[in-house]
């Protein structure tokens, strides 16, 4: 009598079993996905000038709030690792020219130049000067998705390509690309400045990048001759402050520091 009542009573158990194990996988799809954070307009903050009206009235979605793609939109993880690995569906591959130039302690520095596909909406010659991110080229999904796009609005775009990230570009002098080195950047332009002496500059650094762009407007008043405007993207302000950052397990940085850390020390052999 008392195996029957024990096997009846098994698949009970094994249901609750099977519940919980179906609950927990719900609950870590959940917190992986972010599902539960509540969307906003982005917070914006700004010196009332006429520059910022204008941008505001010129920019209406800097206002709006954000509403992200369905399931995986509100995951960082998971849109970091779509467009920054896989990029679009059909990721562009926009045609350009790529440039070499030879810097005063023997360094080969090259970027490349894309032309503009169509005119400028102003009629006038405007060239993107763009930084790409830590060990990045111009190679790289978001470059040329960014470079398609402003191609077809009629901007010409020169894009660098970092010191040693390139895996075709053998080093011609004992260095590589640094945190705030501007060197190559400035020589890439001060190139467009006189091969275009008619272009006006848009000046964009995306992360790393941006660090250096900024750098770089401050060194000197003559370089910020020609230049309209300057756009930083996710750009780090504090070397120091964002490595404690990266040594935390929240939000897996830790993570990512070994991912970056590892792309580092790979760029790094490939030049021994």
């Amino acid at each position: 009598m008392s195996t029957i009542l024990e096997a009846s009573e098994l698949p009970a158990v094994f249901d609750g079993v099977k519940l919980a194990a179906v609950a927990a996988v719900l609950y870590v799809i959940v917190r992986c996905l972010n599902l539960k954070s509540p969307t906003a307009p982005p917070e914006l903050i700004y010196q009332d000038s006429a520059l910022a009206r204008f941008l505001l009235k010129s920019c209406p979605l800097l206002t709006k709030e954000y509403i992200p793609p369905l399931i995986w939109g509100k995951s960082g993880h998971i849109q970091t690792a779509l467009y920054g690995k896989m990029g679009r569906v059909r990721s562009p591959h926009p045609n350009g020219h790529r440039k070499y130039l030879t810097m005063p302690d023997g360094a080969t520095a090259t970027f490349d130049l894309f032309e503009p596909r169509s005119e400028h909406c102003t009629g006038e010659d405007v060239t993107m000067v763009i930084c790409p991110g830590i060990a990045n080229h111009s190679e790289k999904q978001y470059i040329r998705t960014f470079v398609d796009y402003a191609q077809k609005n009629g901007y010409r775009c020169a894009v660098l390509n970092h010191l040693g990230a390139l895996p075709n570009i053998e080093l011609t002098s004992p260095r590589m690309f640094t945190y705030g080195c501007t060197w190559e950047f400035g020589a890439m332009v001060n190139y467009i400045k006189k091969t275009y002496p008619q272009t006006q500059l848009i000046v964009v650094g995306f992360s790393l990048g941006g660090n250096i762009v900024c750098k770089y407007l401050g060194e000197s008043q003559a370089n910020q001759e020609r230049v309209l405007c300057c756009v930083s993207l996710c750009q780090g302000y504090s070397a120091l402050r964002a490595q404690e950052t990266f040594m935390q397990w929240d939000h897996c940085r830790r993570f990512y520091n070994f991912l970056m850390a590892d792309n580092m020390k790979k760029i790094i052999l490939s030049h021994r």
